[in-house]
């Protein structure tokens, strides 16, 4: 049911947009129908991003596919809303019919306005945000911890090789203790990682790194993605535990798998005396982490919505869609993310690591 609305609804706000853009546009039928099927073409795009048509294609073709359509759904939405209000103006009769109608500075005017929001919206996208949390802890320290967490890379066609090694430098320059990554580090297709043997990148990371795994980690093919992860030399915790120094790190696999182990069966395994950390890409039942008494959770796959308003949608259906939460003597941060999927825009969200200093 959520795959039709997903492709009903948009199709849906197509034919609605057509109709705004084939009356507000001064063009002859001719222009009017190129204009249209254009911005129908670049939707069914999307179709052959999920079919994996892409893989079969040059990687510059396959790049433009991608990049070219989930953009639009993105833009789709905005054009959406923006009609959807002039429509609702024009009800209350604040908004004249004239101006939806063959009006040529209109539609200059609407094509301004999206080109600036969508030009923010990726430059702000590309600014990652260092979000500082601290931990304390009556539990037994060496000394104070420095790690750098982030999940959602998402890489691929759209984040690949050149914008991975910004990201490393940027971490580098923590000289952490230790990276923890909540999983999504690949997001549809192995096809780029591999041709642009982007392992090699995380070879650079001047820290142990250990990660979970992610829904996309089973889109992309399970047993490819944990290839993927050794070959980055990355400790993948699937449902395991390890001790760190004076850390114990708890990955569980991703809640795609329904056999999974329960939280209770993985804490058998844990050193409780030590700091417990837990990753789970997903961030639902976060009660039960609360009653195994661990120390932080640390999630991501909501991308806190990616662009607003999808951002109020994730609020009501995740207990925390971003942020920092304390349930009993339990901290959690949800990360919105340090890449996206899809389009490349952030717009009333960001795009963050997180950089946790335990004591």
């Amino acid at each position: 049911m959520w795959m039709l609305l997903f492709f009903a609804l948009p199709f849906i706000a197509i034919g609605y947009i057509g109709w705004h853009l084939w009356c507000l546009l001064p063009l002859s039928g001719v222009w009017k129908t190129l204009v249209i099927a254009c911005m129908v073409g670049c939707f069914l795009l999307t179709f052959a991003n999920f079919s994996r048509a892409t893989d079969g294609m040059p990687m510059p073709a396959a790049i433009f596919c991608y990049e070219v359509a989930n953009s639009s759904l993105i833009i789709l939405l905005y054009l959406f809303i923006l009609f959807l209000l002039l429509d609702l103006g024009r009800l209350v009769r604040l908004v004249p019919r004239t101006l939806l109608y063959n009006n040529g500075a209109m539609a200059i005017g609407i094509l301004v306005v999206m080109t600036a929001l969508f030009t923010y919206g990726y430059f702000h996208y590309l600014h990652k945000h260092r979000e500082e949390i601290e931990l304390t802890t009556e539990k037994t320290l060496t000394k104070p911890m420095k790690v750098v967490m982030l999940s959602d890379l998402h890489l691929g066609y759209h984040n690949r090789r050149a914008e991975l090694h910004r990201w490393v430098d940027m971490i580098n320059e923590e000289h952490a203790d230790l990276i923890l990554i909540a999983g999504d580090i690949i997001d549809m297709s192995m096809r780029p990682l591999k041709e642009q043997r982007m392992f090699e990148e995380f070879h650079r990371l001047n820290a142990p790194v250990y990660a979970c795994i992610g829904n996309h980690e089973f889109y992309s093919g399970e047993p490819d993605a944990q290839q993927f992860y050794q070959q980055a030399g990355i400790h993948l915790l699937q449902d395991s535990c390890v001790t760190v120094g004076d850390l114990c790190i708890i990955g569980r696999d991703d809640r795609t798998n329904r056999q999974r182990k329960s939280l209770v069966d993985l804490m058998k395994q844990a050193d409780k005396s030590k700091f417990t950390i837990l990753l789970d890409h997903q961030p639902f039942f976060l009660d039960q982490t609360a009653q195994q008494k661990i120390d932080f959770q640390f999630s991501g796959h909501t991308h806190h919505g990616q662009v607003w308003p999808i951002s109020w949608i994730t609020h009501n259906v995740y207990e925390c869609a971003f942020g920092p939460l304390k349930k009993g003597n339990t901290q959690y941060y949800i990360t919105s993310g340090m890449g996206i999927w899809g389009g490349k825009f952030r717009i009333g969200t960001r795009s963050e690591y997180v950089v946790a200093t335990i004591k």
